[in-house]
């Protein structure tokens, strides 16, 4: 199997996700989900997405698809990468077990089948306003927030590389 087939074993459909998670559930593994755009990987994503990866054994991503971006009123502009190319990226990280593409406007959906034990945002959110809280707090899960490093962000660096 060659590196980039491996990495695509990583970008999971819902139905293969369900699979794994019996797996990891029936072993008594520690399910942690976070969600994002991810458009332009930088320090701070790997930041985030490395503290998110040691609460637990397994980190799933959901990653925004194109139109559910689009619809985030991110700029028109973005997303800057297709979601296919945005997931590759994500699932070559080495400590994230599964991606997962999701259309809709919030991950509720993918969050109402991972049933994570951990749920996981930036701190920019507060616990009880964050998409699942009451999902993951419903089964005793735990949620999470995690302090973004500053001057890192999608936003600013396009504005640096539109800027010159």
């Amino acid at each position: 199997m060659t590196h980039l087939s491996h990495i695509q074993t990583k970008i999971l459909d819902p139905k293969t996700l369900d699979m794994r998670l019996r797996m990891w559930r029936f072993k008594g593994e520690k399910i942690v989900f976070t969600n994002g755009c991810f458009d332009l990987i930088h320090q701070g994503h790997i930041d985030y997405l490395s503290k998110a990866a040691d609460m637990g054994t397994h980190l799933i991503v959901g990653v925004n698809a194109d139109e559910s971006v689009k619809r985030l009123g991110k700029g028109s502009s973005r997303p800057l990468q297709d979601e296919n190319s945005r997931a590759l990226i994500i699932a070559a990280v080495h400590f994230i077990t599964a991606v997962v593409i999701f259309t809709e406007d919030t991950p509720l959906q993918l969050i109402q089948l991972v049933q994570p034990d951990v749920l996981v945002k930036g701190a920019d959110w507060k616990p009880e306003n964050i998409v699942g809280y009451d999902i993951v707090k419903a089964k005793g899960g735990e949620i999470k927030t995690i302090d973004y490093l500053a001057r890192f962000s999608t936003t600013a660096i396009e504005e640096r590389i539109r800027k010159g």
